[in-house]
């Protein structure tokens, strides 16, 4: 069995060509942190190149960009070309699915985008103003 299943965030936005066959083709890298500390106590991250071929390369080009967080299954896969006389060899993942893991308002801000508010810290969803009917103080009022 050969099956993938990774959440991370894009390191840059994903690279779309089209092959000399008119095929769609995307290449990203996805940051995955670790579950686990260094000795820094500090999490590390591991860098994962993945490949999308066809609708799955032209969605993730058309709605996922740079800081994104991007659920992907996929498979390894690995494959070797030469370049300048060296066998270069690329292990990747072969992406079959792509999901959505945060809403577009939750991505990381950088300095060049603007600045959204925040809601105020004392907005309470669940007030009687929004439809909910406050609770019972005391476990003894509760109906069960």
């Amino acid at each position: 069995m050969n099956k993938v299943a990774l959440v991370g965030r894009l390191t840059r936005d994903p690279e779309l060509r089209t092959t000399a066959n008119g095929v769609s083709v995307c290449t990203f890298t996805v940051a995955v942190n670790r579950r686990f500390r260094n000795a820094q106590g500090e999490y590390e991250a591991d860098f994962i190149s993945c490949v999308a071929w066809r609708q799955q390369a032209e969605f993730l080009a058309k709605y996922f960009t740079k800081g994104r967080m991007v659920g992907i299954c996929g498979s390894i896969q690995t494959r070797n070309y030469d370049k300048d006389g060296q066998r270069v060899y690329v292990t990747e993942v072969s992406v079959d699915e792509v999901h959505f893991v945060d809403s577009k308002g939750s991505q990381p801000q950088d300095s060049a985008s603007p600045a959204h508010s925040a809601p105020a810290a004392d907005t309470n969803a669940f007030s009687a103003d929004a439809g909910f009917m406050p609770m019972p103080s005391a476990d003894d009022d509760l109906p069960f």
